[in-house]
């Protein structure tokens, strides 16, 4: 990069400079020299950016990895903005600007301030690809994680690296950790999160829930699906799996579920599509399993439980469920999980006390997500507590 009469080799000099400086800072003997340089190349388009990467890289932990595509193609194009697309569960998505040093959490409280939701606490991000779902950790960097994430590994011999671009992969913003969530205090948050990501869990089947609650509930679902379009009435035999949980549409025939969600819809008259999405939210909100995370596992430790058995997980701890009858075979506070972990498709907890503990073990694809999720609320509550712990004056 000094005396190259070369136009393009020294484009694609000052390019890998502004990706390298965005990754980590030179050792000291070499930091001095390349700002000096940095600083006497001013004339140059790259130089004021790399130079601000740099000084901003002492501050920071340097990256684990190489650049992810993302960030190759905005400088091969000469642009040193960045942008990624985000999807939310409501099935609409958005553009939203990172940096090379953006964490996740970074990118959480950004998207959290456009979208105006009234805080970015229990939201997270995760990776979905053709063959899985990951949970992406607060503290990591953003293209760390997807690199770490998206890139099939690569075991036994070095292979040629993969084309990360040819990858398809979404980065899906939701409602992790559910806290705090009341119905009707946060509208945006109710409808492009708390809405979409509960009806699925309801119409799976996880809820106990009453034949009343069910034909209400369905009256609200099929207003939110044709609004006030009385002509889809004849419809309803055929949407029933968009209207009553999947275990229970054989509780009474098409016509008879027709008939009852007729007559709830009739009843809630007057209201809209959106005032009909959150009042299925305040409908749930007050039952044990609102918010929770449903894993479906295989366990042989305790014999008197279903070899296939349910796992909640929510913000009061850990519920085992029979998923025939909907009973809750046991709960599980958070203060009684002395250690978890998980490995391949198995998960692991020791729960009781430091004195006496029992070993439980199931196999689920969905083992890391849970070690993961078990994780956040944990770290939640310690922050809580270290938040609301006393400091004391050493002096008094």
């Amino acid at each position: 990069m000094t005396n190259n009469n070369n136009r393009l080799s020294m484009e694609r000099g000052w390019q890998l400079m502004w990706l390298c400086s965005g990754l980590f800072t030179p050792n000291r003997n070499l930091l001095g020299y390349t700002q000096r340089f940095l600083e006497s190349r001013c004339r140059e388009q790259l130089a004021p950016d790399c130079l601000q990467r740099l000084n901003g890289m002492r501050s920071k932990e340097p990256r684990n990895l190489p650049p992810h595509h993302v960030e190759v193609e905005a400088i091969q194009q000469n642009s040193t903005q960045i942008f990624h697309k985000i999807h939310f569960p409501n099935e609409t998505s958005d553009i939203f600007e990172v940096q090379s040093t953006t964490t996740i959490e970074d990118l959480c409280r950004s998207i959290a301030y456009q979208l105006k939701l009234t805080s970015a606490d229990g939201y997270g991000l995760s990776l979905k690809t053709t063959n899985k779902m990951v949970n992406l950790q607060d503290q990591k960097y953003l293209f760390d994680s997807l690199r770490q994430t998206a890139e099939p590994s690569k075991k036994g011999k070095r292979v040629k690296e993969v084309n990360q671009a040819s990858m398809p992969y979404l980065v899906i913003f939701k409602r992790k950790l559910w806290f705090n969530v009341s119905p009707g205090k946060d509208l945006v948050a109710d409808l492009m999160f708390h809405y979409p990501q509960e009806l699925p869990r309801y119409l799976r089947g996880y809820h106990n829930c009453t034949k009343e609650e069910m034909t209400n509930i369905g009256g609200l679902l099929f207003r939110a699906e044709v609004d006030s379009d009385r002509s889809q009435f004849v419809m309803i035999p055929r949407m029933l799996r968009e209207l009553v949980p999947a275990d229970q549409i054989n509780l009474m025939s098409p016509e008879e579920w027709k008939k009852h969600i007729i007559q709830a819809y009739s009843k809630q008259s007057g209201i809209t599509v959106q005032e009909a999405k959150i009042e299925f939210l305040k409908a749930i909100c007050s039952w044990p399993t609102f918010g929770c995370a449903f894993f479906e596992v295989k366990q042989t430790c305790e014999s008197s439980y279903p070899n296939i058995v349910l796992i909640a997980i929510s913000k009061l701890g850990i519920s085992l469920i029979d998923p025939k009858t909907k009973e809750v075979l046991v709960m599980h506070p958070f203060s009684r999980i002395k250690e978890y972990q998980s490995e391949g498709n198995y998960f692991e907890m020791s729960i009781g006390t430091l004195l006496r503990a029992f070993v439980f073990v199931c196999e689920t694809t969905q083992a890391n997500t849970m070690e993961d999720l078990l994780r956040s609320y944990i770290t939640m509550y310690e922050r809580q507590r270290t938040a609301l712990r006393p400091k004391h004056n050493i002096f008094s």
